[in-house]
């Protein structure tokens, strides 16, 4: 049996055409195109632990919601 970290890979694990896009909106769009994935909201200028989890994609905003960074698993 696979692990859930081979299982997220053979699913999408980057969204780069949600950039500029509202996060909230986005975590939909990246949980339907891989439901082996959670989606979080983080804001830009957050530190958080650089920790590779292979079920976590982060969506990085600005200070108006908007995704910053292309959201990538891990």
């Amino acid at each position: 049996m696979a692990s859930i970290c081979e299982q997220v890979q053979q699913g999408k694990t980057s969204w780069p055409e949600l950039v500029g896009e509202e996060g909230e909106c986005s975590i939909a769009t990246i949980q339907r195109e891989n439901s082996l994935v959670n989606a979080q909201i983080i804001a830009e200028g957050t530190i958080i632990l650089e920790i590779y989890i292979c079920d976590r994609v982060l969506i990085w905003v600005n200070e108006n919601g908007i995704i910053v960074l292309t959201p990538t698993v891990g």
